[in-house]
């Protein structure tokens, strides 16, 4: 390589240039504080590492491995891990060098389009809306393994109550609780894979070796819808690994912390619902007659719990189903959490109401916090008539897919991001921290997230009935019609914070302002220098290392 080709030896990262403070898109509209930085290290590792662990994991496993068989969860689940590990490099370069509100909405709105930002937006925010309060009628329902006397109406007051004590703390309170109870879940994951491998081994009171038998009879592989009907599962088990991207504008050093915490992706996915569930399809036989009822948070039906009470192991069945109560309420808290900010986020952008983007001196989206709030009482819906169920199986398939267009939107938002950087004239060697799989990755992320979709469309329409179609597909019409909305309404309105685009597809690369909103470099702490290398030999020597540091 000569002179002129080599790069320098280790440096600080240039300073980036502004035009104005990040947090100006974190300001509310109506009020004059901004989102506070109360987030720590810590607690960006654990939401992170064990923030989206729940029912879907817990439970929904057991759906699909009924459907699919052992083979197909273990390979679905590598499938959306890989997808993730991707997804979650690209965000945290994005979130490292833009840490705003909203996070990946506004980088749809910013490297895309402000019509598919809108869709992307509004679509993640209704999904947390809803997803609410199904998590909190799960954990009631999660007490019925204990108490099955008391009208779960009851425990959906109390988990309410607890929730909304949880937002007065404001994001330092979301940060504590998700610190305690990931910790709580990781311990038990760890505690019940050591235990699964003992079951496995034959050292359980009750049974003998079991090692892969259950992979060879009943199998390994129902059929080829089984193993598409698997990617439901796991978008459901996956969702809210992107959450951590969405505090960064809330992170006290986001450069630091955010690297950290896509590499916790890495261990949480291949730890927790790789050889977890890999364990579960050891110990498990998909044709088990108590897998049927494996949905939603019905835990007499979790393989997790059902596995240790065949083992003949007394007391842990209830630990466990302790955890899985706790599980839910954490992704409750984080459903608060995630609806807020997007709200808020959409607010400033003149894309929802403006008083949504109201921040109170405590640095609370309060008007957020309280809509949030109101769809908790949905899940009284339940209990209310013979119909709540059927109501609420409906208000759940507007989530559904949803997270397979927003984790392939955040790709496509990096693969933008980096043309439009290039366009400028600027290095990657700029970025405090780049995805190691680069563009191609997010490419990779792409098209796995439409294999995934076009899997799950197979799964809708294979049993040619329109309402099983929709309850599986709502969300992809719920996207397109947003989508379409915000291109009509945005050549009418007169608002001055909306971009008028008619009807482009999408924003050209020089139109992309790449330079504006860039991190505070004040907040950076402690950052070590980056090692460039001087010629592509010395790349190549240090590429093995290079993999191993990018994930631990």
């Amino acid at each position: 390589m000569s002179s002129g080709d080599s790069f320098p030896e280790a440096v600080e990262p240039k300073e980036v240039a502004k035009d104005h403070d990040v947090e100006r898109e974190s300001a509310a509209v109506g009020g004059a504080t901004t989102l506070k930085r109360n987030l720590h290290n810590r607690h960006m590792q654990m939401i992170a590492i064990g923030g989206a662990i729940g029912a879907g994991l817990f439970v929904g496993t057991g759906n699909a491995l009924r459907g699919g068989g052992p083979g197909a969860v273990l390979l679905g689940y590598m499938i959306t891990g890989g997808m993730l590990l991707l997804t979650m490099q690209a965000l945290g370069e994005l979130a490292v060098l833009y840490p705003v509100n909203g996070a990946f909405f506004t980088y749809c709105l910013r490297f895309i389009d402000p019509s598919w930002g809108f869709a992307i937006g509004w679509d993640y925010a209704i999904s947390w809306l809803i997803i609410l309060p199904f998590e909190i009628t799960a954990a009631g329902l999660t007490i019925k393994f204990w108490r099955d006397d008391i009208n779960i109406g009851v425990w959906i007051t109390v988990f309410l109550i607890v929730l909304s004590i949880v937002q007065v703390f404001g994001v330092r309170g979301y940060g504590e609780v998700e610190f305690v109870l990931s910790v709580i879940k990781i311990t038990a994951l760890a505690g019940f894979i050591i235990l699964g491998i003992v079951i496995d081994c034959g050292g359980a009171p009750k049974g003998g070796y079991i090692g892969a038998h259950y992979w060879h009879d009943p199998g390994a592989f129902t059929d080829f819808l089984g193993f598409c009907s698997v990617f439901t599962t796991a978008a459901f088990a996956f969702a809210g690994t992107e959450l951590s991207g969405l505090a960064a504008a809330e992170s006290d050093n986001p450069a630091k912390s955010l690297p950290k915490a896509c590499k916790q992706v890495f261990w949480r996915i291949a730890v927790f619902y790789i050889l977890g569930t890999f364990v579960v399809g050891l110990i498990v036989p998909y044709n088990a007659d108590y897998l049927i009822g494996s949905s939603g948070s019905n835990t007499k039906a979790s393989p997790f719990v059902v596995s240790i009470q065949n083992a003949g192991i007394s007391g842990l069945p209830s630990v466990m189903n302790a955890v899985i109560t706790i599980s839910v309420l954490s992704v409750a808290n984080s459903a608060t959490f995630g609806s807020t900010r997007t709200l808020q986020a959409l607010a400033a952008n003149g894309m929802a109401p403006s008083f949504f983007a109201y921040i109170d001196k405590a640095g609370r989206p309060l008007w957020c916090v309280l809509l949030q709030i109101a769809f908790g009482f949905l899940a009284f819906i339940n209990e209310a008539s013979s119909t709540g169920s059927i109501i609420f199986n409906w208000l759940l398939a507007l989530s559904g897919i949803s997270y397979f267009f927003i984790w392939g939107s955040i790709c496509l938002a990096h693969i933008r991001f980096r043309q439009a950087w290039a366009y400028n004239g600027r290095s990657v060697d700029e970025l405090v921290y780049a995805a190691p799989f680069g563009i191609v990755g997010s490419c990779i992320g792409v098209g796995l997230n439409l294999l995934c979709l076009i899997a799950l469309f197979y799964v809708s329409v294979q049993p040619r009935d329109a309402q099983t179609f929709f309850e599986n597909y709502l969300a992809a019409p719920l996207v397109i019609g947003l989508y379409i909305i915000w291109k009509i309404w945005s050549m009418f309105t007169s608002d001055p914070r909306v971009e008028r685009r008619g009807w482009k597809f999408f924003k050209t690369i020089d139109e992309i302002d790449v330079l504006s909103d860039m991190r505070d470099t004040a907040l950076d702490k402690d950052l070590a220098p980056r090692r460039v290398y001087k010629t592509w030999g010395e790349w190549l020597k240090a590429a093995p290392m290079r993999i191993v540091h990018s994930l631990v």
